[in-house]
């Protein structure tokens, strides 16, 4: 069981708790990444984890210079399609309301992709 944990700043060791992640403590890991790159090549180069958590905001000054989870959100559901695969579990753990469009992206290509 693997956890990507795409947090710029939190580190997921602080939130085992809160988003209930001892079983990736206890029988899987918990990978973190801070970037939109990081989060890409992690993907390219292991394939999909278990369970994602996105953070929105990922260090950026202006959205014209840094992507951010919803970015990352997108490039996620292309590689799916591309790769005819279901999306993993995920869930946001960001406190910036724009959270909302990283949850709304993910539902409506579950919904409409079902085969």
């Amino acid at each position: 069981m693997i956890l990507l944990w795409l947090d710029d700043k939190r580190n997921p060791i602080n939130f085992i708790d809160k988003y209930n992640l001892s079983a990736f403590i206890n029988s899987g890991e918990i990978v973190w990444v801070k970037s939109y790159d990081e989060f890409v090549d992690y993907i390219k180069n292991f394939g999909l984890p278990n369970t994602i958590a996105f953070d929105h905001d990922l260090g950026y000054i202006t959205p014209e210079t840094e992507k951010t989870g919803y970015d990352c959100a997108k490039w996620l559901v292309e590689y799916c399609m591309d790769n005819d695969l279901d999306l993993p579990k995920w869930f946001t753990q960001s406190d910036n309301p724009a959270k909302e469009n990283i949850n709304i992206y993910l539902k409506n290509y579950n919904k409409y992709s079902k085969k």
